[in-house]
């Protein structure tokens, strides 16, 4: 493997002399030791020994192998990924383990109420930061608005692989500088994540080392050390040393805007396999596992086995649901809501829970996260159906089948009723799930023949002209709605719906409207409206809950569950 390592070497000319410009780092908690100098004739006497502090140093690890420190392009889909770069890079705001957006960067969020985003009568909008004073580059740079503009110019650009022009950015009209440390964003449309841009979604990028480079050879851009070794971010710490395909080594970064963090150094591991990361946190060498990274099993054996610290579960932002078809099913009574709500009655999700996810995450009444803050305001729309078999097979018999003494359904021709339940090979759960739900259903009642679609079968058919239920997960949360929906709420994102094809005129009507709605208080009464419909209609069965696992040991403080592995507070972070 090959060490690379943090270089003090500035820019040469107008290509890459190999690093950056750094700033010392300076230790903090060393005592100053005084020595004095006796006349050889006087007596003796014996000098206080130097005190020095050590350094606060603590081992991370992840399970991926990350080759970029940027998120927004080379690291999608790496476990641990998203870890490592809000630690090295703060944005303008972030989510907190609540999910709820927090100022960072900037010095406040931009809101309705206080009138920095502003809706016009024609549908346009303005959003406005203002960067915090003290906000730097780990260079020692100041960050200004210069930064996000440069940001904006170059992940628009068509000529280079980032992927957010289609979507987050491509309803973004203008990017103008007030002053130094303000900047205003003019979309040409309403776009109900416009905050999350420069934070969440976008990170900005250093227009005085990357601007050169840029301009010079686009092709090779996203090839310089600066991704990864010669990195320069904004966040609490920074690259030391990296090893490609083993560690990085971060120091604290002095001038971080929020303060100085309390631990001076963190190296984060990659160790791949999740078995040999859980075997290296039992025996001591790993304090802080982050990112995703095991299963329930192996949660609930670290839970047993370690007394030096914790176990944090939480919620990761997915479910696993079934997906009904929509065009033309087989059968046809698929379409028919009232079969879809006896069947969801049959399944006994909470068991489910408890044996595929080792009780670690509460059943599903809508895709929604009981965590996130919007929960709690929308809960009453949700329509909720408890386990009850017997209620099922009623509601069964109903739709005009009949059980034959086999205790299975036929309708009137003596056919069985029989539907396909299909999952997709990776990740197991999916498969595992599968087979819970198919014993539940026949137990009801209804024949179900059960399809797995191999790991290396990519054909998008697969997961679109499914005959009866698929499978699948979503995001769980209020601002993938649009996900969430119909085909027409789709298209009018430029999406293709792959699963199932609902369609409906409301539905679409209700998602249109929440996604042109700022307003908090507005838009929760349409997502409520939202949810009480699908939850009605059943279009998306909901399961339970992806849970996320983190270890912590003991000697950390300030550190608050880790169940979603985000390190969001990682400056706050310190040692007994």
């Amino acid at each position: 493997m090959r060490r690379l390592k943090h270089s003090p070497s500035p820019l040469a000319g107008e290509g890459w002399g190999g690093g950056y410009p750094s700033l010392a780092l300076i230790a903090l908690g060393l005592a100053v030791f005084l020595t004095g100098c006796a006349a050889p004739q006087a007596p003796t006497t014996t000098s206080a020994p130097a005190v020095t502090a050590q350094p606060k140093r603590i081992v991370g690890a992840i399970s991926g192998d990350p080759r970029t420190a940027y998120a927004t392009f080379g690291a999608a889909g790496v476990r641990g990924a998203d870890a490592l770069n809000i630690l090295l890079h703060s944005g303008l705001a972030t989510e907190d383990h609540n999910k709820t957006l927090q100022p960072v960067l900037a010095e406040s969020l931009p809101t309705v109420e206080n009138g920095l985003w502003q809706v016009s009568p024609d549908g346009t909008m303005d959003l406005t930061w203002k960067v915090r004073d003290g906000a730097r580059w780990h260079d020692g740079t100041p960050l200004t608005v210069d930064d996000l503009t440069f940001t904006s110019q170059v992940l628009r650009d068509k000529d280079l692989p980032f992927p957010l022009e289609a979507t987050a950015l491509g309803p973004m009209a203008d990017v103008q500088a007030v002053d130094a440390h303000t900047i205003k964003l003019r979309w040409n449309r309403i776009y109900i994540n416009a905050d999350r841009i420069f934070g969440t979604i976008a990170l900005a990028l250093p227009k005085h080392l990357l601007e050169g480079p840029y301009l010079n050879n686009k092709g090779a851009f996203t090839e310089l050390p600066y991704w990864s070794a010669s990195y320069i971010g904004t966040g609490p710490f920074k690259v030391k040393e990296w090893e490609l395909g083993s560690y990085v080594t971060m120091e604290a970064f002095d001038g971080y805007a929020l303060g100085r963090p309390k631990i001076d150094q963190i190296e984060l591991r990659y160790i791949v396999d999740a078995t040999v990361l859980v075997s290296r946190v039992l025996a001591g060498d790993v304090d802080v596992t982050l990112g995703r990274n095991f299963s329930p099993d192996q949660g609930i054996l670290v839970r047993r086995q370690w007394q030096d610290g914790r176990v944090d579960t939480g919620l990761l932002n997915s479910a696993l649901n079934m997906w009904a078809q929509f065009a033309n099913p087989t059968p046809a009574i698929v379409g028919d809501a009232r079969f879809r709500r006896a069947l969801f009655k049959a399944l006994d999700r909470q068991t489910m829970a408890d044996t595929l996810e080792g009780g670690l995450v509460p059943i599903t009444q809508s895709w929604l996260l009981p965590n996130i803050p919007e929960y709690a305001e929308l809960e009453h729309y949700i329509v909720k159906y408890d386990f009850d078999q017997r209620a099922a097979m009623q509601e069964i018999e109903a739709l005009g089948y009949t059980r034959g003494t086999d205790g299975m359904f036929r309708d009137g021709t003596g056919q069985p009723l029989s539907v396909e339940l299909r999952s997709i090979a990776i990740p197991d759960i999916n498969e595992r799930t599968q087979l819970v739900s198919r014993d539940d259903w026949q137990r009801a009642g209804v024949t179900v023949q059960s399809y797995i679609v191999p790991a290396l079968d990519t054909d998008p058919s697969n997961t679109r002209n499914f005959p009866g239920f698929l499978i699948l997960r979503i995001p769980a949360d209020v601002i993938s709605l649009n996900a969430s929906g119909s085909s027409g709420a789709t298209a009018m994102h430029g999406q293709r719906n792959p699963r199932g094809g609902y369609s409906d005129p409301g539905l679409d009507s209700l998602i249109e409207r929440f996604e042109s709605t700022i307003g908090r208080r507005d838009r929760l009464e349409i997502a409520g409206q939202i949810v009480h419909q699908m939850t009605d209609q059943l279009n998306i069965m909901t399961l339970f809950y992806d849970p996320g696992i983190g270890f912590v040991r003991n000697r950390l403080v300030n550190v608050p569950s880790l169940g979603e592995g985000v390190p969001w507070n990682a400056y706050e972070w310190d040692v007994r």
